[in-house]
């Protein structure tokens, strides 16, 4: 059966976020984003104009489907609910090592661009990001500081995922460790 260019572009989409994940923007080739998809290169290039539009577009996917988590859980709920909710789906999110990886390539990948004096990467993930913010913010009730320490707490579990740090170790103490890593997947 035949993919149409919608799916086949939602397919390249899902692969350069797991290609992104494990080797940045710098570090990730076209070739290899292809090759997971099975299609050409120039092909790749009917559907994108190039890398950066390639990466603004999984970087855009991983931040919506955090939103998609978070609202789905949400749903109906305000206040501590609605961050419990949020908490709790993210950490099932998680569970899959490339979202927290494609996440952290974002940010990584915004210093490295801008650095380099390219601005539109940056741009992206910024309104990307701030998207994500406001929604959380508003799901909670409008309040600032309870969006600000719910993505903090976030960033800290990010960070605690992507060094690797196993459910065990008292770093994890005071937040609950991931679920797929308390089942030994992680």
């Amino acid at each position: 059966m035949r993919m149409s260019a919608e799916e086949r572009r939602e397919s390249v989409v899902r692969a350069a976020m797991v290609e992104f994940a494990r080797g940045g923007y710098r570090g990730t080739s076209t070739e290899a984003i292809a090759r997971r998809v099975g299609v050409s290169q120039p092909y790749l290039f009917r559907l994108f104009p190039n890398k950066q539009a390639i990466f603004e577009a999984a970087a855009e996917h991983c931040i919506e489907e955090t939103w998609r988590v978070f609202d789905r859980a949400s749903e109906g709920l305000t206040g501590e609910a609605a961050c419990a909710a949020m908490g709790a789906a993210y950490l099932d999110l998680i569970a899959d090592r490339e979202q927290v990886m494609m996440q952290m390539q974002i940010y990584v990948s915004v210093f490295a661009a801008e650095s380099a004096g390219e601005h539109g990467i940056g741009e992206a993930a910024r309104e990307g990001w701030l998207r994500l913010f406001e929604r959380v913010r508003e799901r909670i009730g409008g309040d600032q500081e309870a969006a600000t320490g719910f993505m903090a707490h976030g960033m800290l579990i990010n960070t605690l995922v992507a060094l690797g740090y196993p459910a065990g170790h008292r770093i994890w103490s005071g937040l609950e460790a991931p679920r797929a890593q308390e089942a030994g997947e992680g």
